[in-house]
């Protein structure tokens, strides 16, 4: 049940018709794990919060850095040099004092990622390298639970829903290098991408609208044009296929 505050606070979004109170609840009863509270993770946590998924998990373990503030917006200058999580669970309660935010200081590694990801309902990818990015489809895999990629770089940007089993999964996409620790973006990618994100878990969690799924959308910020790519499984993938077994 909405308490009357999340009635008020959410009036604007029940009276979609796709949403109503009854899609509100379901938010409310949501977990979700976003791995990662830089651009991208603030921005898919600020938007997820403020519509009210009522449990976010955010794990990340790096402290904050001058050179992050031009894109990652939970962060600010008073916040350099503190962990991520407590500048970003600070910032998020504030937001939202609904939303319980659990913010998890550590290295995401492939002995504690299924702990992570616990009584989660969904993950969402908002990592920058892609050792972590597989990590985080397998775990999606084993637990059967959607993954919600992005990735951004420069003023370009990507995005896809995973559901699995049913869809090509990120290691049937990905086979190339990804960027290292450190690569150029501006802060409206991340924006833009995390945003999209967000709106995914959201269309997952009701149920309506048509997902990323099957299709790659790329963002080109500088000729400001979105294009689409098919994606298809691969029966071959160390991840998600035959090879698997």
């Amino acid at each position: 049940m909405l308490t009357r505050d999340e009635t008020e606070r959410y009036s604007r979004q029940t009276m979609i018709v796709e949403i109503g109170k009854e899609g509100q609840e379901k938010l409310k009863k949501t977990r979700v794990f976003i791995a990662g509270a830089g651009g991208l993770g603030s921005s898919v946590a600020i938007y997820l919060t403020a519509a009210g998924i009522g449990n976010i998990r955010i794990v990340d373990h790096d402290t904050v850095e001058l050179s992050n503030l031009n894109r990652q917006v939970l962060h600010w200058d008073r916040d350099i040099g503190n962990k991520k999580i407590v500048s970003a669970k600070g910032k998020l309660k504030r937001l939202n004092h609904n939303v319980k935010i659990d913010a998890i200081g550590e290295r995401i590694t492939e002995n504690n990622i299924s702990q992570f990801a616990a009584n989660c309902d969904l993950i969402v990818d908002a990592m920058d390298n892609l050792p972590i990015r597989y990590l985080l489809n397998k775990v999606a895999l084993e637990k059967n639970i959607p993954l919600f990629h992005g990735a951004v770089y420069g003023f370009e940007g990507r995005v896809m829903t995973i559901i699995p089993y049913k869809t090509a999964c990120l290691r049937c996409v990905y086979r190339g290098v990804m960027p290292g620790d450190k690569f150029p973006v501006i802060g409206t990618t991340p924006a833009v991408i995390g945003s999209i994100q967000a709106t995914e878990v959201i269309k997952y969690v009701l149920g309506i609208g048509e997902l990323l799924t099957g299709r790659l959308l790329i963002y080109n910020g500088l000729d400001m044009q979105f294009t689409e790519f098919k994606t298809k499984k691969d029966p071959q993938c160390e991840h998600c296929g035959e090879k698997r077994l």
